[in-house]
């Protein structure tokens, strides 16, 4: 038995065209993986109404998901806050042509079993289990019993409003949380390497964590997740152990080229959005990045990497990473890559995350838990 080795990227968003292109950046990184693993930001389709309740993304179209099984990703978290965006008819669409490239996913069905159904895929005589969980609203996304969405932890806000993801949100519900472990609990009985995607956290701003994060994070670790793969601030966050698994909490952009947030567009709520983000985070969008408009310090990224040895024990790791305009991710090398790593350190350490100890490896950085 030999060791496997899975690359975990961040948000994915490939609404404009040539995504073979958008995507070849790191396509080679997730082609030499033995399993690469993605979140897939917004439905692929082209029907559905538009969801009432927060900024909707367009749907994106469906024949770009075979880009994405070109480059060997092969499993793909969905719950977030704009997956249900063009209703269940979106969701479906998306589903089903996952399922025909083959491609495992989980987060998003017709109804709340579905949402919350584990995704498998079988490596090297190991199987590798994924859950997903959208921890940001709104709640009109939120799959039920008889209503399509996504599957969530029901995180509070601050006001006692619904849960939203331009509100401050501070703290898990125990019920939420509970039901998250018993789910990740279960995988745990089935499967060899356990992943639990969460959407969490504040979009836009460097070095953040919400109050919720960490302990929800180690609540997933606790209940028996390997890993924990954070996405959705669209801007990278820190790094950190929990009895000996990895934490990433913000993977950031994994692949976004999107013309949704522009102001030159014709949809009214997206483009109030793409000037009220900027009042709100305080930061203008670098010109040179038109198809990525996002805080300028987006433009670092990462990577994750996990190895599973054949006696069980993991090695985590990140390749640091970097949008090339207009919004092309692809590899660090140099000096860049060393500023892209120390500024991943930087920002963890400023949350009051531990240091990372890092040793580096044909342009990876590999992780050792502060205990080792």
């Amino acid at each position: 038995m030999k060791p496997l080795d899975l690359v975990f990227l961040g948000d994915i968003i490939l609404d404009v065209p040539d995504p073979d292109h958008w995507l070849g950046g790191v396509a080679p990184v997730t082609r030499a993986a033995d399993l690469a693993v993605g979140h897939l930001e917004v439905p692929h389709t082209t029907r559905g109404e538009e969801l009432a309740g927060d900024v909707p993304a367009p749907g994106a179209d469906p024949a770009h998901l075979s880009a994405i099984a070109r480059a060997d990703i092969e499993m793909l978290s969905m719950a977030g806050n704009h997956i249900a965006d063009c209703g269940g008819e979106g969701i479906a669409d998306t589903n089903a042509e996952l399922d025909r490239l083959g491609i495992a996913h989980a987060g998003a069905g017709l109804n709340l079993s579905e949402a919350t159904r584990p995704a498998f895929v079988e490596r090297g005589g190991r199987t590798i289990g994924l859950l997903s969980f959208n921890c940001v609203g709104p709640e009109i996304a939120w799959a039920t019993a008889d209503r399509p969405g996504c599957a969530y932890v029901h995180v509070r806000a601050d006001d006692d409003g619904p849960s939203r993801p331009q509100a401050n949100l501070v703290e898990a519900d125990p019920a939420s949380v509970a039901a998250m472990q018993d789910a990740i609990a279960d995988l745990r009985r089935r499967a060899d390497l356990v992943l639990v995607a969460l959407h969490k956290g504040i979009t836009h701003r460097p070095a953040a964590l919400a109050p919720y994060e960490r302990p929800l994070a180690f609540a997933a670790v606790d209940a028996g997740a390997d890993a924990v793969l954070g996405h959705h601030a669209h801007i990278p966050r820190g790094i950190e152990f929990h009895r000996g698994r990895p934490i990433f909490h913000g993977l950031g952009n994994g692949v976004v080229v999107t013309h949704a947030l522009s102001p030159a567009q014709d949809h009214p709520g997206r483009a109030e959005w793409a000037e009220r983000r900027k009042r709100m985070f305080g930061f203008e969008p670098d010109p040179a990045y038109p198809l990525a408009p996002f805080h300028p310090e987006a433009v670092n990224g990462m990577i994750g990497r996990l190895r599973l040895d054949p006696d069980g024990s993991i090695r985590t790791g990140f390749l640091p990473m970097w949008s090339a305009p207009p919004g092309r991710p692809e590899p660090a090398t140099g000096g860049r890559a060393a500023e892209i790593a120390n500024y991943i350190d930087r920002i963890g350490v400023r949350v009051g995350l531990a240091p990372l100890r890092q040793t580096l490896d044909a342009g990876w950085r590999w992780l050792r838990p502060e205990s080792a």
